[in-house]
């Protein structure tokens, strides 16, 4: 074995395997593979894994992942036996809720580009024979199936040593060489191999092994159960491994595939079954793999009594072999992936199904030799977990809860049950005493409502599907209060840092797209891009008035990405000298006094002169409100004249009260987070993490304002002249629909004579101008202002026309007077 590489990769799993196969297909082959169990069976979570693979799923980068795996695993073979078996899959329906469900699945498959049809029973009979007479449908792909990781491991394993790369199995890590916050290397019982650059792809020992080097990895191991029967008399003398396609009963939590002449069982029909990382064994015990536990008879009672229902030929036969594997949870679901925002050049790759892991080695592959992906990875970067959700009672909860509700119907605005208010604003109490409807973000309680709103609700379309979901008729009082008088919205949650030092102001220049070289007092809106000209995060920058060090900026982004924006910055203000970034999010809460009479109520708390000549659109000014020193910006998030007032946290409870005996003057209302979005969406303004983000530019996203080309040299500008160039193929469009009483959520299929032409990136309903909209990128060409398309929502094609925006108060004249 070698001394040194220039990557290490510590895990020789399917992630591992995948990861060493496309960088040497990308060319670096200085690689060195190291597992602590045998080659290729290493007793992982990829030695046991059953192999189905469902490429459909509400998050569009988790289905590239699978999409790509699907691709990469047919053309993979270990001596002659194939690493694929492109069955297809069948998801059945058990009741009226998930037949909808799938429906909606359905629309989704078809905005990310996979082929899929909704079956009626007898047609999902067709497929499986063995399926019951009580199945009301069937969502089917054909392109999905079963894989056999091993044989995949050992295909890419192969291909990749005869580049170059090293395999070596039986290696225990004892930790790693971290020297001035870069690793430098990986310390074995056989001794230190030098590397520039580490992955740890150990799945479910990813935490202790990362705890080696001092970074935390939130998973939690789960034991998961699955069971194969006795042979089938209505499979007997098959030869072939498997030909039914690979299904899933989520009613009941469980899933089945073929394995010849009898049936695999799994189930997730159980109360959650932890294990401690630091208590898995790293070689057998007991005969049993590191990864495997002694199965559990009574957990699979029931969940076989479910199966028998689905599949009654089952009821002639027992189990013949037993598993209780281990693999990971997250506290959101999804995979962590990136570098450590730690220890540089330490990369993660954990919590990933065989469904994603050749889409995962992909992406990391890239991002380890170029700092670029070709999908956008905000949902799996390690860095988006902000410190609370990396302490153990939070990782271990919110895990829990996703094993639970791995196969749920869950609506995307379902609040989180758990853990919760672990960030409070100092407005909370006053928000409970008027009946906030609160959500989870960040970690961050937000209301979405206030019932004390209710009674001034407006009539309002009819909701009675998945839009009436975590909505009121509050929240049209509060848009609508608003629009007509001022609102009161709490905007603390944003993430807030102070950029100081005399490199401060090159600082942000360089990694913002906008000019931010203004004078003091000034506010700025812009993005930070990424060296391909992607949007990775848009943000207010903000260089206070005379009384403050020229030197000194406060940034404000979005409150739930607040960790992933601070790790970017950090990263790239590395090597700089006179940069320093604080983030004072806490230490500072905020008030969005947004509306027509916003002035009144400003001027009645202070005597600053607030007047348009004295505080234009986007200025900033010290004020004083009693005895409180306030930071007042005018800008506004919902497109009506207004400030986000700043002051110390400590102060915030007598702010809100000397605030709110102000705007009750005038008939203010307050306001939760649904009212803001309705409101920011007749304005067009867009969300980031849903209508912009690393998959997206300026130009296609319309915000080229928010770009100036004649600055200087930033990061993406290269890329973004490129664009400009060349034009863009597709645009964000804004959409309303036709019928005045109805409303999409977001992510549905948008159809353009006869095609689906993009999806649904944000989507409410606008109160002001009396109709649905919906947020989405179609092609530059033929989707213009009044063209006519569809909006597929569970099934229903609702036509739509496409509008000019802004659709409220083009002029701006509301927002700048």
């Amino acid at each position: 074995m070698r001394d040194r590489a220039q990557v290490v990769i510590v895990g020789a799993g399917i992630v591992g395997a995948s990861t060493a196969y496309h960088l040497a297909k990308n060319g670096s082959t200085d690689v060195i593979v190291l597992d602590q169990g045998p080659l290729f069976e290493t007793g992982g979570s990829t030695s046991h894994a059953p192999g189905g693979v469902f490429q459909v799923n509400f998050s569009k980068t988790m289905t590239e992942f699978a999409r790509y795996t699907t691709r990469l695993y047919s053309e993979l073979e270990s001596d002659g036996r194939p690493a694929w078996y492109p069955v297809g899959s069948l998801e059945v329906a058990w009741t009226d809720e998930r037949l909808a469900d799938l429906k909606r699945k359905l629309g989704v498959a078809r905005s990310w580009d996979v082929d899929a049809h909704l079956l009626g029973p007898d047609d999902a009979r067709d497929l499986i024979p063995l399926l019951s007479n009580q199945i009301l449908g069937a969502l089917h792909v054909p392109s999905d199936g079963i894989a056999r990781a091993v044989r995949a491991v050992e295909a890419m394993s192969a291909d990749s040593a005869s580049m170059g790369v090293e395999f070596h199995g039986n290696v225990e890590i004892t930790g790693f060489d971290v020297r001035g916050g870069r690793v430098r290397g990986v310390r074995t019982g056989a001794g230190t191999i030098e590397a520039e650059k580490v992955l740890i792809a150990t799945g479910i020992w990813a935490p202790s092994t990362a705890g080696l080097a001092g970074i935390t990895v939130p998973l939690i191991p789960m034991q998961h159960q699955y069971a194969v029967t006795s042979p089938l008399e209505q499979l007997k003398g098959e030869t072939v491994e498997v030909r039914h396609p690979v299904l899933r009963h989520q009613d009941r939590s469980m899933y089945f595939r073929q394995e010849r002449d009898a049936y695999g069982i799994g189930t997730y029909r159980h109360e959650p079954l932890p294990f401690r990382a630091a208590d898995l064994p790293s070689g057998l015990q007991n005969g049993r793999a590191p990864a495997e536990r002694a199965f559990i008879d009574e957990v699979f009672k029931e969940p076989m009594e479910h199966a028998r229902e689905l599949l009654p030929a089952l009821k002639s036969v027992g189990l013949e072999k037993k598993l209780n594997g281990i693999f990971s949870f997250t506290p959101d679901g999804m995979p962590i992936m990136g570098e450590s925002p730690q220890v540089r050049d330490l990369w993660i790759a954990a919590a990933v199904w065989i469904t994603h892991a050749g889409g995962v080695g992909k992406t990391m592959a890239e991002w380890m030799t170029t700092g670029q992906t070709e999908w956008d990875t905000r949902e799996c970067d390690i860095a988006r977990f902000e410190p609370h959700a990396l302490e153990k009672p939070y990782v271990f909860e919110r895990s829990m809860q996703q094993y639970r509700e791995v196969y749920d119907i869950v609506h995307p605005l379902q609040p989180a049950a758990g853990p919760r208010n672990i960030r409070l604003t100092p407005f909370y109490t006053h928000q409970v005493q008027m009946g906030a409807h609160f959500a989870e973000s960040g970690g961050w309680e937000r209301p979405r409502w206030y019932s004390v709103n209710e009674p001034a609700a407006p009539a309002t379309p009819r909701r009675d599907g998945w839009e009436a979901v975590e909505w009121s008729p509050a929240a049209a009082a509060e848009h609508l209060g608003t629009r007509a008088r001022a609102g009161l919205f709490d905007m603390s949650t944003f993430a807030k840092f102070e950029i100081t030092g005399n490199g401060a102001l090159g600082f942000l220049q360089w990694i913002t797209a906008n000019n931010v070289d203004r004078p003091a007092g000034s506010v700025t809106y812009t993005a930070m891009l990424t060296r391909s000209g992607g949007i990775r995060c848009d943000l207010t920058v903000v260089r206070p008035g005379v009384r403050s060090d020229e030197n000194r900026f406060l940034v404000m982004t979005g409150g739930s990405t607040g960790a992933y924006d601070l790790s970017w910055m950090k990263a790239h203000a590395r090597g700089r000298s006179g940069v320093q970034i604080n983030d004072i999010t806490e230490d500072l809460c905020c008030i969005g006094l947004w509306g027509p009479q916003s002035r009144e109520v400003l001027s009645a708390i202070t005597s600053d002169d607030v007047s348009n000549s004295a505080f234009p659109y986007l200025s900033v000014r010290e004020l004083t409100v009693d005895e409180i020193s306030v930071m007042a910006v005018r800008i506004s998030y919902v497109g009506e004249l207004g400030w986000e007032l700043y002051c110390p946290s400590e102060h915030g409870s007598r702010f809100w009260d000397i605030v709110w005996e102000a705007a009750r003057e005038v008939g203010a209302v307050i306001a939760g987070t649904t009212a803001q979005d309705t409101l920011r969406l007749e304005k067009g303004y867009l969300l980031w993490g849903a209508d912009i983000h690393t998959g997206y530019n300026p130009i296609q996203a319309g915000l080229g304002f928010a770009v100036d080309m004649d600055k200087g040299d930033f990061l993406g500008r290269e890329a973004l002249v490129r664009i400009m160039s060349t034009g863009v193929q597709r645009r964000l469009r804004c959409m309303t629909l036709d019928d005045p009483s109805r409303v999409v959520i977001g992510k549905e299929p948008i159809w353009l004579n006869g095609k689906v032409c993009g999806y649904v990136t944000s989507a409410g309903y606008g109160h002001s101008v009396g109709r649905g909209i919906a947020l989405g990128y179609l092609p530059t060409i033929g989707s213009g202002p009044g063209s006519t398309l569809e909006i597929e929502y569970f099934g229903e094609k609702l036509p739509a026309t496409v509008r000019a925006t802004p659709l409220f108060d083009p002029t701006g004249s509301r927002l700048r007077g």
